[in-house]
């Protein structure tokens, strides 16, 4: 290359690598978007010092850092042969591929690594890389240990936010001060996991949804991987730490025979000047760019599983499917217990033929009465899974995943198929396709229902391996060929609810299930953070039953109405029970979902920055353009103060004028105690007109309200 540098930029971030020299570039800034002069300043001003009883010279830190270059923290590239080969000396060539992308290679002649850094329109940042066997010993494979992507971060980066959680109370924040030592959030599940990170974020001190300088990384994968951020106190070259990520494989999960490459997940970094609300921006931005996910209004679902769980009844079915097309539901989706011997969750799983026991007729006079009331249909299929006690394990016991000596321990009585094996991943695949084709079924709910222990194959060679790498790979080839074969079938991720959310899998599928829990007390803090890294269209948000089934906390009709309305909305719930006034409650709360959707599913998501102790969730959605937005207030507890102060709006322009109302179709808070704010009765009619800046700097008065009751504001 002719320029000492190559400059990545684009939306306001900037990647500046120096690719002088014969080694592997060097990441000189991941950050801030820099002008030109600085960034021809940079060489003269980036060159580190040297410290007693350190390496002689300034060493850097490279994209892909190693020990060879300096860097003692976790190596972005490890392999090996038959234990030994461990010390590349790369031989090196960079090219920009257009004005937002650096591919650089990086051979030893027996072995070549390939990167390409590629910044979007949004300014998300993924690194790609991929590593092949170019020798030609095939005694001696290469073994891949790890090929993970590494960025530096600046010793203003002081604070590491993450997210663990379980089932039911998936994405749940914790904070910690980044300290020496690697942070690392390690997942060995077989999926992504209900603990998994989603980001992990590092900032500034006391960073939050609408302040602060953030960095942020994502590991595209839903199988084991790993993320990190490493602090040592030599730092990073010139830099104070770094971020990354990676698959995280077993030992001998990877071993290439020459002329064959690992392609490793992508990995993808974000950062912004404006907290956690501008990583969203840019991640929601650049996935709504993006196939296969479909521009069409999403439509509001009916799911059956908390409404009639396995007791499938063809009139009952009938009854529920009519009560939903007269509130306005567009998709009627039948869940587990249509199949094989499936009466429970005891035996049946991975025969996927339509059961005469439960289903004399077949499903097509279910399927026609839902056509019949103009909504779509969709079916629930665990693909991945078998019962030991089912057709499919009796004629290929073979096919279950696991090590020679027996199958690994279940987890809710089922064990995985092992997709790697293609006469299983053909023999599931072809169930499917015929039921998509001979039923027209247009969504399918793919579920995924344990992690996975275990999970070894046994391979030509008579060895046990690990195999979540290749499963992994053969569940997403699985998903490409059904898409590939039926383009109109929309696919949903649900994993025991949200443990396979990512964007390896959302890049083949519409929409996750954020959560098992339909709990709204519990979801409004589920989706929050959720919407960390998914859109609203991507995350199914529905309203269950008013006792939850997995909490078995009982909340009023407008509350789960509020929060259902947050995302991809539907219900999970007997309908058919309702009284007329809550018929006619849901028939208003599907008629604003729908004039709403184009709004929370298009706009930029805004969170309100407020202390826990008031127990308060302001979560909004602004049009791009700021002409509209709609807010959300929930109270989730009790707050210390009588009467709970002026909200402000976050995300307004400021020079517009606004029109706000308090949309009752939403549902209305139970008992404002005594009376509301001044502006409340009025916005509840006609609306009030309130200045941009007024929302943004001084706010509204709020009304006093009980816990888990809220109201929605919608700004036009």
């Amino acid at each position: 290359m002719t320029s000492p540098t190559a400059t990545l930029r684009s939306a306001g971030t900037c990647l500046v690598l120096d690719t002088s020299g014969a080694g592997l570039p060097r990441v000189v800034h991941w950050g801030a978007d820099l002008t030109d002069a600085v960034v021809a300043e940079l060489p003269a001003l980036v060159v580190g010092p040297v410290a007693n009883n350190a390496l002689d010279e300034p060493w850097p830190l490279t994209v892909l850092p190693a020990s060879g270059d300096g860097w003692l923290g976790t190596p972005g590239y490890a392999a090996h042969r038959a234990g030994g080969a461990t010390a590349p000396r790369w031989v090196v060539t960079s090219e920009l591929d257009g004005e937002r992308a650096l591919v650089t290679t990086a051979a030893d002649g027996a072995s070549e690594v390939v990167l390409r850094h590629s910044l979007d329109e949004h300014g998300v940042l993924r690194v790609s890389s991929s590593v092949t066997n170019t020798g030609s010993d095939a005694a001696t494979p290469l073994d891949v240990g790890a090929l993970r992507a590494l960025l530096p971060l600046p010793a203003r980066a002081t604070e590491v936010l993450d997210l663990t959680g379980r089932w039911c109370r998936e994405r749940s924040p914790q904070r910690s001060v980044l300290q020496d030592g690697t942070h690392l959030r390690a997942s060995r599940r077989g999926r992504t996991g209900h603990d998994a990170t989603l980001l992990l974020t590092v900032g500034t001190a006391g960073f939050g949804f609408r302040t602060g300088e953030v960095w942020s990384v994502h590991v595209a994968w839903s199988g084991n991987h790993e993320h990190l951020t490493e602090r040592l106190p030599e730092g990073a070259g010139i830099h104070a730490a770094v971020l990354g990520g990676g698959e995280l494989l077993e030992p001998g999960e990877v071993r290439l025979a020459p002329g064959e490459t690992y392609t490793a997940p992508d990995v993808v970094f974000v950062h912004a000047t404006d907290g956690l609300d501008g990583l969203s921006r840019r991640l929601h931005r650049s996935q709504r760019s993006t196939a296969p996910h479909s521009n069409d209004p999403r439509p509001l679902v009916l799911n059956t599983w908390e409404a009639v769980y396995f007791d499938h009844d063809l009139d009952r079915l009938k009854q529920l499917a009519d009560t939903a097309a007269g509130i306005g539901v567009e998709r009627f989706v039948l869940d587990d217990g249509w199949f094989g011997s499936r009466r429970d969750d005891t035996s049946g799983l991975g025969d996927w033929v339509v059961s005469t026991d439960a289903w004399p007729q077949g499903l097509g006079p279910l399927v026609e009465h839902v056509r019949g009331h103009g909504m779509e249909f969709g079916l629930w299929f665990e693909p991945e899974m078998v019962n030991l006690d089912s057709d499919l394990v009796r004629a290929h016991p073979d096919w279950v995943l696991g090590p020679q000596a027996g199958p690994p321990r279940p987890s809710r009585q089922q064990h995985v198929l092992d997709l790697a094996n293609p006469d299983a991943a053909a023999h599931v695949e072809q169930q499917i396709s015929a039921l998509v084709t001979e039923l027209g079924i247009d969504f399918i709910k793919w579920d995924h229902n344990r992690d996975l222990h275990e999970a070894v194959r046994t391979g030509p060679d008579g060895v046990d391996r690990p195999a979540v790498h290749a499963q992994t790979t053969g569940f997403y080839a699985l998903l490409d060929r059904l898409r590939a074969a039926h383009p109109a079938l929309e696919i949903e991720s649900c994993s025991s609810g949200g443990a396979r959310v990512d964007l390896g899998v959302l890049a083949r599928t519409d929409r996750i299930w954020t959560s098992d829990c339909n709990d709204a007390l519990e979801r409004a803090q589920i989706q929050r953070w959720t919407s960390l890294l998914v859109p609203a269209e991507l995350m199914g948000t529905h309203i269950g039953p008013a006792t939850a089934h997995t909490t078995h906390r009982t909340l009023d009709l407008s509350f789960r109405m509020l929060v259902a309305l947050q995302g991809h909305a539907g219900l999970e719930w007997d309908i058919t029970g309702c009284t007329p006034d809550e018929l006619t409650a849901l028939a208003a709360w599907s008629g604003l979902y729908r004039e709403l959707r184009p709004l929370v599913h298009t706009g930029d998501l805004v969170r309100a920055d407020l202390p826990e102790e008031r127990g308060l969730l302001v979560t909004g959605t602004v049009a791009p353009g700021g002409e509209q937005a709609a807010y959300t207030v929930l109270r989730t507890h009790t707050g210390p103060s009588v009467t709970p102060g002026l909200l402000t709006l976050p995300g307004l322009d400021p020079e517009r004028t606004y029109t706000v109302r308090v949309r009752p179709e939403a549902g209305l808070p139970a008992g404002i105690q005594v009376r509301g704010p001044g502006w409340w009765d009025d916005a509840l009619d006609s609306g009030i007109r309130v200045s941009g800046a007024a929302l943004g700097q001084v706010g509204l008065a709020l009304p006093v309200l009980s816990p888990a009751r809220g109201f929605l504001l919608h700004l036009t």
